[in-house]
């Protein structure tokens, strides 16, 4: 019997003719209410999304049959990944299929900005004839800046040097002579703002990313810049870029993207404004990215249901059922400390070192490498990075990665000991496994501890004195957070503590800087470990 893939939004018929000519029974149905969703999924092998549909829980509950869910793009936020690994679901996308058409937007919303287009053409389609209004600017010799460095703004940025302007780019994870490669200046967000005349944003919405663009970032910016964001609604706050806008503090301003899509005038009122242009979304939307992403997904789905071929996928690593018996266990380990090792770094990655410890001397570790740097680039890339891209981009930008394996582990049987440099300085985390599948951080630098590095927490640096722990729960009580487990690490010559705080939420800002002015606490910080997947096995 052949394997069914239901198609359930808008996709290109080159990628519904790929998933036929591969001999698969596919049946197109957009536009479905999530109740029908429910009611169909059962009987389907394979789910073609791009981001209508939303791939919730509930949908993933009644999937009885479903092995494979393929988004046609990038961004997975309407996918319930844990949901799906738990169930054995494989989540793919198609990371790099729109890159170049999206930098292309970035550079088009510039061009129109620069030369009062959209008011032009609308002022002409009333009758007008204004050229004295609508005077515009040259962008010769003008300093374009990029906020991520990375693969989409690094073609917006060499399409800016196409147009004889200076690049310089904000990245804190880029390391400085990579960007150099590409002729790009890096700087630090103040100077990038102070700066550029054009900046464009190229980061995804993280907790790091989200209001980056604020009250404070548009204080920095020439009165006459113009700003740009074509990445994902929240990093700009709205309500800041309005007052910078109706205030004069910056010139005009073009988004693609908003907080909540659709908009309109009701919720969002930027569009009442003439010194700003929009777009719906369209980034990734021109006839060449939408092929693209729709035969790479559609290719990908087949292997995967035909051949058992995994390619992009975001949330299983492609390894035979032998190794993931013997190491399934670290790959997940190493994805956390990865993501873990991402968040305490300062400065962009240069170097990797991993070591193997016990009995992983005989074993194929090559797996837990891979989950590792999939889970260092998570926080910074999102899900543009999966378990077969992970060490291209590791390559990209110049990190150089270095394995080691020893007979030897004086504490565990395994033990997997990462060391993280920078160019501002280095990071250790020790990690294991208890039993078969509880992953436990050991060491973090000179520290010992026994800690659960999953969901959100809060790392907490303090002077071993009384009354720390306890001002420290009165004060997250207070704030309505919730601590769900909490872990002391001790280092005795410098009488200094860490306190490791797994939270049922996200500390905010606000909050954060509460904990900082606490008597003893050296420091804190915010660490997010929400996006790292629990390792299943796929069937």
């Amino acid at each position: 019997m052949a394997k069914k893939v239901l198609v359930s939004d808008n996709l290109s018929q080159v990628g519904v003719d790929v998933l036929r000519r591969a001999g698969l029974e596919v049946t197109v149905q957009t536009g479905l209410a999530p109740a029908e969703l429910i009611d169909t999924i059962g009987e389907y092998d394979g789910l073609v999304i791009r981001s209508a549909t939303r791939v919730t829980a509930e949908l993933i509950a009644a999937a009885s049959r479903l092995k494979v869910v393929g988004r046609a793009g990038i961004g997975l936020d309407n996918v319930d990944i844990t949901a799906a690994s738990q169930k054995g679901i494989v989540v793919m996308n198609a990371p790099d299929g729109n890159a170049t058409t999206a930098a292309e937007h970035a550079i088009a919303m510039m061009l129109a900005l620069a030369r009062n287009i959209p008011l032009a053409c609308q002022s002409m389609k009333a009758g007008k004839w204004e050229k004295k209004r609508f005077i515009g600017r040259e962008l010769t010799g003008k300093t374009f800046g990029v906020i991520g460095i990375g693969r989409i703004g690094g073609i917006a940025a060499s399409r800016a040097q196409g147009l004889k302007m200076k690049t310089i780019a904000y990245d804190p994870h880029m390391p400085r002579e990579m960007a150099e490669k590409i002729g790009v200046e890096l700087v630090s967000l103040e100077e990038l703002a102070k700066n550029a005349d054009c900046i464009s944003v190229h980061v995804p919405l993280t907790q790091e990313t989200r209001h980056l663009l604020s009250d404070q970032f548009f204080s920095w910016m020439k009165s006459d810049a113009m700003l740009i964001d074509c990445a994902r609604g929240g990093i700009c706050d709205e309500e800041a870029l309005y007052r910078a806008l109706v205030e004069g503090k910056i010139a005009a301003a073009a988004l693609d993207v908003f907080a909540i899509e659709p908009t309109s005038l009701d919720n969002c009122p930027l569009l009442g404004l003439d010194n700003f242009i929009c777009t719906p979304h369209l980034g990734a939307s021109t006839s060449e990215a939408q092929e693209s992403v729709a035969l790479i997904i559609a290719e990908q789905v087949a292997d995967y249901l035909l051949k058992g071929a995994i390619t992009n996928a975001v949330n299983v690593p492609s390894v035979t059922d032998e190794v993931l018996a013997q190491v399934g266990p670290y790959i997940h380990l190493g994805e956390m400390l990865g993501c873990l090792h991402m968040q305490l770094a300062r400065g962009g990655v240069d170097e990797v070192s991993i070591e193997y410890s016990g009995e992983f001397a005989e074993l194929n570790t090559s797996p837990v490498t891979v989950a590792f740097l999939k889970g260092l680039f998570t926080p910074i890339l999102k899900d543009a990075v999966n378990y077969v891209n992970a060490p291209l981009i590791a390559r990209e930008r110049g990190i150089r990665v270095i394995e080691s394996k020893s007979e030897k582990s004086d504490d565990f049987v395994n033990t997997l000991s990462i060391r993280v440099r920078t160019d501002s300085g280095e990071n250790i985390l020790v990690g294991t496994v208890f039993g078969r599948r509880e992953p436990r951080l050991v060491r973090f630098n000179t520290f010992r501890l026994e800690a659960l590095p999953v969901g959100p927490m809060l790392l907490v640096c303090n002077r071993n004195v009384p009354g720390v722990i306890g001002a420290l729960g009165t004060t997250l009580g207070e704030a309505g957070v919730n601590i769900s487990r909490m872990t002391v690490g001790r280092e005795e010559e410098s009488n200094q503590n860490i306190i490791l705080l797994s939270t049922d939420a996200l500390v905010s800002r606000e909050l954060l800087a509460r904990v900082e002015q606490l008597d003893n606490v050296t420091s804190a910080r915010v660490l997010d470990l929400t996006a790292v997947t629990t390792q299943e096995k796929m069937s």
